[in-house]
């Protein structure tokens, strides 16, 4: 968590942002005279408009940062209108979970927006919200998003001057094919088994059971994924529940001492959700715990009920990845390989063809998306990398799979630094590499992806320099691609990576 890479202190500078953006909507809120439950209701519309938010460009954050009332305002006044009707709050819930998983399917504009409209009804169970209360509580989510897009694109504007890394696209798929159907379902089905069972645990506070359901299938694509994500948040909230014990508890929600360490709070959020969910959880559960305390219902009890009840939810979301329309590690971490090495391929390709003269070859945008699909691999395969699974053999080929594509984007990379070079001409023996890359990849991923743009014998000889580099980088693409094909021991080499 503290020693993670932090290129240019961005965790950082955007963890420190959050905290004076939430501290801001809540002063605001505070000097407009609204209640407290208003206050808090704004500081966390401010805290998700600064963590969801992620678009690839600027302008784009910003019209989701618009948006986010268009998604959260009618649930907010759906979720207090069914306040005292139990069924109809219980379906309309469910219903905000689906639309909000299946909202996943228009990327990060539609992730954000239904984290919040999911969230908006999360916070009127949370605060108990009736409708009188509803006018105050516009005024304090709208007063609280302009606050935080002000800090965010005026006072601070971070993305401005390091944009953010797009995110790839989604694995494709139609109907129940497709990876955010298939989750909107389990979520759904998840959510509805950890509503039935939160109540049976308390009628006032179920709704922390779906909670967790929720954030246990956000950022997950597979069984894995959604398992490991599930126990880290137990795991976390485990630490949280005993640091709350010690610190919320003995403040009996004194306001300085209580606000302050919620600053800590949101700061330990934003910086380490990048690198550990689980002390991400541990800040969330002691935040929420300071918030019982500045409400006047905080106790050894409830800290208690929170636990049974987020283990509640972290079950029943690994009932339902195993049964319902279940996704295997495997799946997805094949599929994603799969896509890097497509990427290897075409970059390639793109360098022989620029170095064969084609001025229209370009490895750089390919050399680009393997950056983004390498992480999305980490990600895939981070279930068989745990630390407490029992699958050592597949742990170790996981570890050498994602270091071979290490490899191979190193080599990519300094093939694009060899196109650019304004002097390059054709060889043979780059396009006998280039054909030799191909076929190895074609061999990974059984598909057949075409002959690479390769020109025809002609033109003046290479330059040895650039030649001679150039196939220093195939000859390494080769070598790791021959390496991937290799099985780990005695196990079968197919599939890459087995779940």
């Amino acid at each position: 968590m503290f020693v993670a890479p932090d290129p240019g202190r961005l965790r950082l500078r955007n963890a420190t942002r959050a905290v004076l953006g939430v501290a801001a909507a809540v002063a605001v809120s505070e000097l407009c005279g609204l209640s407290l439950t208003a206050s808090i209701t704004g500081g966390l519309a401010a805290l998700l408009a600064l963590f969801t938010v992620t678009d690839a460009t600027v302008r784009n954050q910003r019209i989701t940062t618009a948006l986010l009332p268009i998604a959260g305002f009618p649930v907010l006044a759906l979720a207090t209108t069914l306040h005292g009707i139990t069924p109809a709050r219980d379906a309309a819930f469910l219903a905000v979970v689906f639309c909000g998983v299946y909202a996943r399917r228009w990327g990060p504009r539609g992730h954000a927006l239904g984290i919040f409209a999911f969230m908006n009804f999360f916070i009127a169970q949370f605060l108990h919200a009736v409708p009188a209360q509803l006018p105050e509580l516009y005024t304090a989510v709208g007063l609280a998003l302009s606050v935080a897009g002000a800090t965010r694109f005026v006072l601070w504007p971070i993305e401005r001057h390091t944009p953010p890394a797009a995110a790839p696209p989604a694995l494709p798929g139609i109907g129940l094919a497709r990876p955010t159907t298939r989750q909107a379902f389990q979520a759904t089905a998840a959510s509805t088994l950890a509503l039935l069972v939160g109540q049976l645990l308390s009628e006032e506070r179920w709704y922390w059971a779906v909670g967790t359901v929720w954030w246990i299938f956000v950022n997950t694509a597979s069984r894995g994924e959604t398992l490991i994500r599930g126990f880290r948040r137990v795991f976390g909230t485990v630490i949280g529940i005993a640091v709350g014990l010690f610190v919320a508890i003995p403040l009996h929600g004194a306001p300085a001492p209580t606000a302050a360490l919620v600053a800590v709070c949101v700061f330990g959020i934003f910086y380490t959700a990048a690198v550990s969910y689980s002390w991400m959880m541990l800040a969330v559960t002691v935040m929420v715990s300071l918030l019982y305390g500045l409400l006047g219902v905080l106790d050894p009890g409830l800290l208690g009920l929170r636990l049974a009840e987020t283990g509640v939810g972290a079950l029943c979301a690994a009932l339902a990845v195993a049964l319902v329309l279940p996704v295997t590690t495997h799946a997805t971490n094949d599929a994603w390989i799969q896509r890097a090495l497509h990427c290897v391929h075409a970059a390639t390709a793109e360098a022989t063809a620029r170095l064969a003269g084609d001025p229209k070859g370009d490895p750089a945008p390919h050399a680009a998306e393997l950056e983004l699909l390498l992480g999305r691999v980490r990600m895939a395969l981070a279930p068989l990398m745990h630390p407490l699974t029992p699958f050592h053999a597949r742990k170790a080929r996981a570890c050498q799979v994602i270091e071979l594509l290490d490899d191979c984007a190193r080599e990519v990379r300094g093939l694009v630094s060899v196109a650019a070079d304004p002097v390059a001409s054709h060889d043979d023996r780059l396009a006998a590499a280039c054909w030799r890359v191909e076929a190895a990849v074609e061999a990974l991923t059984v598909s057949d992806l075409g002959r690479s743009r390769v020109a025809s014998t002609s033109g003046e000889m290479p330059q040895q320099y650039e030649t001679e580099s150039a196939l220093v980088h195939l000859r390494g693409l080769e070598k790791a691609l021959s390496e991937l094909a290799m099985p780990l021991g005695s196990s079968p080499r197919p599939p890459l990576v087995r779940s």
